[in-house]
């Protein structure tokens, strides 16, 4: 497959638009570790989802004791401190505020593909690398479930350099292995992704789910992926980046366009305003698809166009602390 057309959108050298490296992934650091997780933005219109954080299933800790004042709850007031200076003091508690963090990113043979600036399994694997410098600069468990067509790893939420380090390592071998946007003998679906890291997962975790969702298939009569996306949110913060290349949205126009998988040709002709229109309309019914599944399931949903400088999405997804707003 010929490598992406490079736009002014992205700047990658060399192979960078196809394939990650650990040295890109640890570069970074200086635009995710900004990324504050805790502070979500909301989206201006309620049909792009809530982004505001839940923290659902959080719990209480313990912040300090102070002298017991009228009108505070007796129940929490501390009966060993009360008797040992004779005076009531009562417990003050706030939000706990360490979580896990799981990310869940896509590498299948169909996030292979780019025709301006990048590929979307390299934009996938970026945007996830920075949430994972955000989640480490606020001290946060990092825990990941990467997959391919066939195969998958998933890293148990860990805190520290080295969980970070483990898991932009295995960003690299799954993103490398990738060399073509088709795969004939698919095993792994979006579904069960979904269903694995809710078996992993405790409540209140942070999910951050990358990927095209292709296959989240609303007409299945079993509404498996559905079900799934609603268990997860049942007691997890799920938060739903969906990546697409422009020429999935709308065909170039003005052109006939070619496309082969290497043995099969299709000419297309977009220069019709009803295939063009029919070739927008189905990419965007399946985009409404999604949206409203994760609405109704109480996940957060948010598409992401891959030619969209990384920081700017950045911007607009989370609040960066001590950065000046892209205006790229």
């Amino acid at each position: 497959m010929a490598k992406p057309h490079l736009t002014e959108q992205q700047t990658y050298a060399g192979d960078s638009a196809v394939h990650v490296s650990v040295d890109r992934l640890l570069q970074l650091r200086h635009i995710g570790s900004g990324v504050q997780l805790h502070a979500r933005k909301r989206t201006q219109s309620s049909i792009d989802g809530d982004l505001a954080t839940r923290f659902r299933g959080r719990g209480m800790e313990f912040a300090e004791v102070r002298p017991y004042h009228a009108g505070d709850d007796i129940r929490n007031i501390d009966w060993r401190v009360t008797a040992r200076t004779q005076k009531t003091h009562t417990k003050l508690f706030q939000e706990e505020r360490e979580r896990p963090v799981f990310i869940v990113v896509d590498q299948r043979a169909s996030m292979f593909f780019g025709t301006q600036s990048v590929f979307k399994s390299v934009y996938a694997a970026e945007l996830a690398a920075c949430i994972g410098w955000g989640a480490m600069a606020n001290n946060d468990r990092i825990g990941a479930l990467i997959f391919g067509d066939n195969d998958q790893k998933d890293l148990r939420p860990k805190r520290g350099k080295h969980a970070m380090l483990a898991f932009l390592h295995q960003l690299q071998v799954f993103n490398n292995a990738l060399n073509s946007p088709i795969c004939t003998q698919a095993t792994h679906s979006i579904t069960q992704q979904l269903e694995d890291i809710s078996r992993i997962a405790k409540p209140g975790s942070a999910i951050y789910v990358i990927s095209d969702f292709h296959d989240f298939n609303v007409a299945d009569p079993t509404n498996a992926a559905q079900r799934a996306l609603r268990h997860l949110s049942k007691h997890t913060d799920v938060n739903l980046f969906m990546v697409y290349d422009p020429f999935e949205m709308n065909l170039p126009r003005h052109r006939a366009i070619t496309l082969s998988d290497g043995e099969h040709r299709l000419d297309l002709n977009a220069t019709n305003r009803q295939t063009a229109q029919q070739y927008h309309m189905q990419f965007n019914n399946h985009l409404e698809q999604v949206r409203t599944s994760a609405r109704q399931s109480g996940a957060s949903f948010r598409e992401l166009d891959i030619t969209t400088h990384l920081e700017r999405a950045l911007n607009d997804l989370f609040l960066l602390s001590g950065r000046k707003r892209s205006s790229k």
